[in-house]
């Protein structure tokens, strides 16, 4: 174990590509370059608020036992083999070409390696502005840095990749935020969240040089990606750019699928926020689903075409990877096999999520009428609108034997937002008869089949009211549900922390905070 001053930092990422060295922070253009040098600005008066002892362990850093420590944790202090850069990349916002975007207020400190020679990015998430905060502060407020914070670490504990968060720390400044961009700025604490990854390269890296016609820095950045992060994949020249890009459609294809099984909806699935490792990357607007609706958005700023809406995130991953097709292109003689790639998302796609669903209803194995049983799923779920994660766990339960409809709709009361009507309880009924016929034809034991229900279903995820209200008692300085949601995230699928197991309350349907957020948050 190492403390975070006492470490020598590499800086790969540095040395290996052309770079603006000035340490300018004016916000500007900057073609020819990775990255530019950027030195955190100093906050007022930081303390550390919260701590990932689990994964401090995994990399082996010693927790802050000093405030000297601390300082380094607001980018107030910077250890002596760091050297802090933000990084240059573009991007298709919304499903609009928005140009250079960059690091607005994310500064890459340095990478630590382990013991074993594994190497992780250690990134300060509101440390002040780099060139590439257009007009914006660089800043973060608590409210985003504790969504952060916690979500990161949820994620983790969920089993879906994910980066990290090792740090929170609050400032002591108050910055100025317009919440939902409607003209109504207000001051709120800051804080500044540290960011744990083996990377964060985006689509959106790969763009901004495809775009400039940079071919060098593309060919350069794509072959350095490969052997550094791709080390199993073999051959030479297009045939491992090839192989390279299917693998990330098979990756992105896997991260969607673990999505939709907890019910994550991102928010803001720009190319920017898609990672090349296949990380969940860039928490903001993000929201667990309540009540099932494909068609629920968290973000405000996604209304009214709902683009990144639960249901359309699948699709959206493939456009997503289409842009970094594009981008890649120039590095092949021609387009044919890079289409077929992309092409082969859907079957990728489409086989996870079946085999995925398959194992949330405790079939033994994905056989070919299961498509319509789990179809059939998704028509009852997204009419009904019950709870997800309640309902799922109530699927569980299930009696092998019903009595009939009503007991049926008894039985999965406590999922529902509103009363079922006739048809509603038919729908339901019906259902799980068909369900329960198929479960007679598992090969596997009953009990086999609720653990596997057990293992793909979380009965905890972060709500945003729950976030909602251990952001206010923060504010307020009573820590207390925060540090019980940090411990709660740690045992997603356990009933341990039974107290949280409940619905969305009526209150916070249409609280600002709790069901809609914009990408401020």
């Amino acid at each position: 174990m190492q403390s975070l001053s006492s470490k020598k930092y590499k800086k790969v990422f540095t040395d290996t590509f052309p770079g603006d060295e000035s340490g300018d922070k004016q916000p500007r253009q900057t073609p020819g370059v990775l990255y530019s040098k950027a030195i955190p600005t100093p906050v007022k008066q930081p303390e550390l608020l919260a701590w990932s002892e689990e994964l401090a362990k995994e990399l082996g850093i010693l927790k802050p036992a000093s405030q000297e420590e601390v300082e380094l944790l607001s980018g107030n202090r910077i250890a002596e083999t760091m050297y802090p850069y933000a990084a240059c990349y573009a991007g298709h916002q919304f499903g609009h070409w928005a140009g250079q975007l960059g690091d607005g207020r994310a500064i890459t400190l340095g990478e630590w390696e382990t013991t074993a020679g594994k190497a992780w990015e250690l990134q300060l998430k509101g440390a002040g502005p780099t060139p590439y905060s257009r007009r914006a502060d660089g800043r973060a407020v608590m409210r985003s840095s504790v969504r952060e914070y916690l979500m990161s670490e949820a994620m983790h504990y969920l089993g879906v990749p994910t980066t990290r968060a090792l740090s929170l720390v609050s400032t002591g400044d108050q910055v100025m935020r317009d919440m939902f961009y409607n003209g109504n700025a207000a001051f709120e604490p800051g804080a500044i969240v540290m960011r744990v990854a083996p990377s964060f390269l985006r689509f959106g890296n790969f763009e901004i040089l495809a775009a400039r016609k940079e071919k060098e820095n593309l060919q350069k950045l794509t072959d350095w990606t490969i052997s550094r992060y791709y080390p199993h994949i073999a051959g030479e020249g297009e045939e491992k750019v090839l192989a390279w890009f299917k693998e990330i459609v098979e990756r992105t294809a896997a991260l969607m699928v673990e999505w939709l099984r907890v019910g994550f909806v991102h928010g803001v699935m720009n190319t920017d926020n898609m990672s090349i490792l296949g990380l969940t990357i860039d928490y903001g607007p993000y929201s667990f689903l309540d009540d099932y609706d494909p068609n629920f958005t968290p973000n405000t700023t996604d209304l009214p075409g709902r683009r990144y809406a639960f249901g359309k995130q699948a699709a959206i991953a493939k456009w997503n990877l289409g842009c970094l097709a594009s981008a890649i292109a120039p590095l092949l003689s021609g387009t044919e096999q890079l289409i077929a790639a992309l092409e082969a998302y859907d079957n990728i796609y489409w086989e996870k999520y079946y085999t995925m669903m398959a194992n949330k209803i405790g079939l033994d194995l994905l056989r070919e009428q299961d498509v319509e049983l789990i179809r059939a799923f998704e028509k009852m779920l997204s009419t009904i609108k019950p709870d997800m994660t309640i309902f799922f766990q109530l699927l569980i339960n299930l009696p092998a034997q019903l009595a009939g409809e009503e007991e049926t709709v008894h039985h999965f009361q406590q999922s529902f937002y509103n009363t079922l009507d006739k048809a509603e309880s038919e729908l339901l009924f019906n259902l799980m008869q068909q369900y329960m016929e198929r479960l007679t034809q598992n090969s596997i034991s009953e009990e086999d089949a609720r653990k596997r229900m057990q293992e793909h279903n979380p009965r905890f995820i972060l709500r945003n009211y729950l976030l909602h209200q251990a952001i206010e008692e923060l504010e307020r300085g009573n820590n207390d549900l925060f540090l019980q949601l940090q411990d709660a995230l740690k045992e997603p699928y356990s009933a341990k922390y039974d107290k949280f197991f409940a619905k969305r309350p009526a209150w916070a349907s249409q609280k600002a905070g709790c069901s809609m957020l914009s990408c401020s948050s």
